[in-house]
């Protein structure tokens, strides 16, 4: 599947999951994939709710905790960050641009699942990198006003305002929640032309989707 990138990150087997890149091919996605109407907010619903959904649930993130629940949101740029417990029974699936991990999308997930921080492993997926995501006083302000250490994931630049660290915000979100175990975050969707679409890079892009599926 040259289409999609699979997690970096130690889950069981019956745990499926991944990030589509603009190579992805119809037939690489899952079956019955069901999509949330993404609002830049810190709303959690469940698979099942998405599946009983005539129409897009208005949500962030979804959770999982039966057989074949499958848990996905749509990037370009904003961070994607899928859940596993360590056990395997148990996923989810986050939308977190800045809006989004302000308003506490990332710890409304965890509060949403049955098993302890400690015991959940995070997957960030492809997002917007801190050299390529600048940002005004008015974001930057918003999360030191929440955690003064914030500070440390924004970097000014020539023209006095801010460069960005999504990956950072949401470690040291996630990490605050008692999660300690975080893998991947290594990627640009805004300088990976050729492999991500980037909201920034052209507002008229498509979408990757970031998923994780119960066997």
């Amino acid at each position: 599947m040259t289409g999609i990138i699979r997690p970096d990150w130690p889950v069981p087997d019956n745990v499926v999951a991944g990030t589509t890149t603009m190579a992805v091919a119809a037939g690489e996605l899952p079956r019955d994939l069901k999509l949330l109407n993404q609002v830049h907010g810190a709303i959690v619903v469940s698979a099942a709710a998405v599946r009983q959904a005539d129409e897009p649930l208005d949500a962030d993130a979804v959770t999982g905790r039966s057989r074949g629940d499958l848990c996905a949101v749509r990037t370009a740029d904003c961070l994607p960050v899928l859940f596993c417990s360590r056990e395997g029974d148990e996923v989810a699936a986050a939308h977190a641009g800045w809006r989004g991990l302000a308003a506490g999308i990332l710890e409304n997930t965890i509060a949403a699942m049955s098993s302890p921080p400690a015991y959940l492993i995070a997957w960030l997926g492809p997002a917007i990198s801190q050299a390529n995501f600048e940002v005004g006083n008015e974001v930057r302000d918003v999360f030191i006003a929440q955690d003064p250490g914030a500070a440390a994931c924004f970097e000014q630049n020539a023209r006095g305002r801010w460069q960005a660290d999504l990956y950072g915000l949401a470690r040291q979100r996630l990490a605050r929640s008692g999660l300690k175990a975080v893998f991947g975050g290594q990627w640009c969707t805004f300088a990976e032309a050729d492999r991500f679409h980037s909201y920034r890079r052209d507002p008229d892009c498509g979408r990757m989707v970031s998923f994780v599926l119960l066997k």
